[in-house]
């Protein structure tokens, strides 16, 4: 177990708010029922991290004075390098966003037929397959580390199976060796979409260097952000050549075409975003950690409240508070205090609602999907994301707390009320 180390917020982060408006006490403070919204300005669950604005302004010139803009700038190589030797890969190669970098990675593996990926997942995991001409096989996910169940994934291998498409969710890596066996066993390419899961490690390795690749987003809602964009890493040789030249319309040289490609290069705008990130990259750590650390003690003895638990004995980014809500212990449903807090400017998220499974195209190609995803069809209907980041502060999530309690606390008399006003 590692040793937790002394949270100390830098100075270019915003300072922190401890005291908001005074604690909601009675229901008719919600605003839901007509009370004030607790904040004036909405609270967002992924507002993005900034780092140091002065950083981040000084690269901006020296672009803007080399008149470099994109294709593979001094910015763009800068970043990969970075990356590769945080994660400790062979390979890193930027690209414009994640969902290209999924779809260049399935091109370069190769990969026809169909292909294994869970339905608890943004829809760009399996639109990125779909989108590439292969047929995505939706799997259920453990029940309580949301992430994908073995045994769901071998019951679905079939003769026409490609490969394997895990995702490291909400900041955490889940156990890979059980798919990495499987893959092995048949044969299989396994990959990871790690959209969410920049800076964390499996068995101590780094998030990256497991399966043929990996494939990250730093779109501006992630803890480390470029603006726009993504990477792809891989200790495979033959396959980051592949990439480098997918990414470029298949350009080999200057004016030499040698494959079929496609433009998913990164600019050097959002490199230079990139970099600055990076380097306040721990930093937007202590934060969340410290973030989760107050959730937790604030909600923990709430009835059908449940925080998703990080490893300790892992590193994580913590950049997402995962809570599950059970409405016969709550005395309410996920929906009912979503509404509640979105009408407080508290804008949390029901990621992901409906399910990939529920979602077109695949509703109507597999319209019986659900009743193979028992987990999945619960997940979805219970999972709340609360708002976290550099830009949520100890009075706000004192506030939400709050307001959770006591919706909780006297739902007996909100319910009825809310379903009154919905009539």
């Amino acid at each position: 177990m590692k040793k937790a180390r002394a949270l100390s917020i830098p100075r270019h982060l915003p300072v922190l708010r401890e005291v908001g408006m005074p604690m909601k006490q009675q229901p008719e403070d919600l605003a839901i029922l007509g009370g004030r919204p607790a904040f004036t300005d909405p609270l967002h669950v992924g507002c993005p991290n900034i780092g140091d604005k002065q950083r981040l302004f000084a690269r901006l010139d020296g672009m803007l004075e080399r008149r470099r803009f994109t294709n593979d700038g001094p910015l763009v190589r800068e970043f990969e390098e970075r990356l590769a030797k945080r994660l400790g890969v062979r390979h890193c190669l930027a690209v414009c966003n994640c969902t290209a970098g999924l779809e260049i990675a399935i091109r370069a593996a190769g990969l026809t037929g169909e292909v294994i990926v869970p339905s608890f997942t943004f829809v760009a995991t399996a639109h990125a397959l779909m989108w590439m001409g292969l047929t995505p096989v939706f799997a259920d996910v453990d029940r309580d580390t949301h992430t994908l169940d073995p045994k769901s994934v071998e019951r679905l291998i079939g003769p026409r199976t490609a490969g394997i498409l895990g995702v490291h969710l909400w900041g955490r890596a889940f156990d890979a060796d059980e798919l990495s066996d499987l893959a092995k066993r048949h044969g299989l390419v396994l990959m990871f979409d790690a959209a969410h899961a920049f800076g964390c490690t499996y068995r101590g390795i780094p998030v990256g260097r497991l399966g043929l690749a990996t494939v990250f987003s730093f779109h501006a809602t992630k803890i480390l952000n470029s603006l726009e964009g993504g990477a792809i890493t891989t200790d495979d040789d033959d396959f980051a050549a592949k990439v480098r030249l997918l990414r470029n319309f298949g350009f080999a040289g200057y004016d030499r075409v040698v494959s079929l490609g496609t433009n998913g290069k990164m600019s050097e705008a959002a490199a230079a975003m990139g970099l600055t990130s990076l380097e306040s990259f721990d930093d937007f750590v202590t934060v969340n950690r410290r973030n989760h650390g107050l959730y937790a003690r604030a909600l923990a003895d709430i009835p059908g409240v449940r925080l998703l638990a990080y490893d300790g004995a892992e590193e994580n980014n913590f950049h997402y508070v995962v809570l599950e809500i059970r409405a016969v212990q709550a005395g309410l449903t996920r929906d009912q205090l979503h509404a509640i807090l979105w009408a407080e400017n508290i804008l949390t998220r029901r990621y992901f609602y409906p399910g990939c499974h529920r979602m077109e195209p695949y509703r109507s190609i597999f319209p019986d999907a659900g009743h193979e995803l028992p987990a999945t069809e619960d997940l979805v209907c219970s999972v709340l994301c609360l708002p976290t980041g550099a830009a949520v502060h100890t009075g706000d999530i004192a506030t939400i707390a709050a307001i959770i309690r006591l919706a909780t606390e006297q739902s007996a008399e909100i319910v009825p009320r809310l379903t009154a006003t919905t009539r």
